[in-house]
């Protein structure tokens, strides 16, 4: 294990960690003069967490094991044995799980050909840490509380870089929502929006996990800001956030609404269902409009996983009117993301932002309690149900033994 055998003046120490401590011996009989929280090594080879409870040698986690966009068929549980962090990383027992709409492009193995199963699935978590590599050890702790962004999110332990990894003040699922849905938000509308005060914004899917971020966020600049959704219930809660214009589209003719109310035109549209509602944001841009592409929902579950769009007079369109059309990836705007963050937490902690949850307490089959309902999850979203930001808890706060 990196970082737990001590070389120093030709000397070989060896850490011991009992009780919390580490107690450093050399053999040339030197006792201990310092006491650090590093790796606890007293349960078999891997490790004791700060409550007492042995981590299991094993764990469950998700694996993509054949390439495809029906989740369901793609990925598969699997028993793996529990990873050992290196030097500069953390072991995370994970709480919570986010679930993206991505999720199933990646196990479609959409964003990186060059990677063949077998690889594990999930972007994100949240939890305690419950071990870690020595030099992690210089800014973390057993015990602390973190979030991450990274792949392999979806298992009950997950090894984090240290330096990828986000202090947070307690393991609540709305720190979660912050680290994809909300960072897309946040520096999409920042980087790509150009907005300012008195302009008229539309988000489409406005009341879920992203959707809820971008209605606040232009609502902070001072936009006027029109939400699509799918349900009366959706339209309260945007409103709720401040939505001036929800439109539910199931009651409502979208199309007609927006000619009606707003023939003017929309200035900035921040889109992620693709498809027809995209064709509808672009023929109802306003002069100098921009369109930010952040999805297409409505095609991942396709083969190619792209709608179907009449593109043929885009140009035309996009001349006309002098608008533009710009797409985001939350991965080429890494260079954004520790102030987005930061900001975005500094806001929640003030009761500035809203960052709704939907563990699917109102699912038909129940509550998302385990890393067995990350399938239902994703089923869930992809039914639209969803009202907020979709997320599993893999593992309730208390520990008992060695299981999860």
């Amino acid at each position: 294990m990196s970082g737990l055998l001590l070389v120093r003046n030709g000397r070989r120490a060896i850490s011991v960690i009992g009780g919390g401590r580490r107690v450093t011996a050399a053999l040339t009989g030197v006792h201990p003069v310092a006491r650090r929280f590093i790796i606890d090594m007293s349960y078999s080879a891997h490790f004791m967490d700060f409550k007492g409870s042995s981590i299991p040698s094993s764990m469950k986690k998700l694996v993509v094991t054949k390439l495809s966009p029906n989740f369901r068929e793609a990925v598969s549980m699997q028993t793996a044995a529990v990873p050992t962090p290196g030097d500069a990383d953390l072991l995370v027992r994970n709480r919570y799980v986010g679930i993206n709409a991505s999720d199933i492009n990646y196990s479609a193995g959409r964003y990186d050909p060059t990677v063949k199963p077998p690889f594990d699935a999930g972007f994100e978590g949240i939890g305690e840490v419950v071990g870690l590599g020595l030099s992690a050890s210089s800014r973390y702790t057993i015990g602390d509380t973190v979030a991450y962004f990274g792949s392999g999110a979806f298992a009950e332990y997950t090894v984090v870089p240290a330096k990828e990894s986000v202090p947070v003040p307690a393991v609540r699922p709305e720190y979660l929502t912050l680290l994809v849905s909300g960072a897309t938000a946040y520096i999409a509308l920042k980087r790509l929006g150009d907005l300012a005060k008195g302009e008229t914004v539309l988000v489409t899917a406005a009341a879920g996990g992203t959707g809820q971020f971008a209605v606040q966020f232009a609502k902070q600049v001072g936009c006027h800001v029109i939400g699509t959704c799918s349900s009366n219930e959706k339209a309260g809660f945007l409103k709720s956030l401040g939505c001036d214009r929800p439109i539910n589209y199931t009651t409502d003719d979208l199309a007609k609404t927006l000619r009606k109310e707003y023939p003017q035109g929309i200035d900035v549209v921040y889109e992620s269902v693709g498809g027809s509602i995209f064709e509808l944001a672009m023929n109802s841009l306003a002069s100098k409009g921009r369109l930010i592409v952040i999805g297409f929902i409505s095609g991942y579950q396709t083969a190619s996983g792209i709608p179907s769009f009449r593109g043929g007079t885009l140009p035309a369109k996009l001349l006309q009117k002098s608008a533009s059309m710009r797409g985001f990836f939350l991965p080429h705007f890494l260079s954004d993301y520790k102030e987005a963050l930061g900001s975005m937490m500094q806001m929640f902690t003030k009761g500035k932002l809203v960052c709704e949850v939907d563990c699917g307490d109102l699912a038909q089959e129940g509550r998302f309690v385990g890393l067995e309902s990350v399938f239902r999850a994703v089923d869930y979203m992809y039914a639209g149900k969803n009202l907020g930001k979709v997320v599993v808890e893999v593992a309730p706060p208390s520990v008992s033994n060695s299981k999860l």
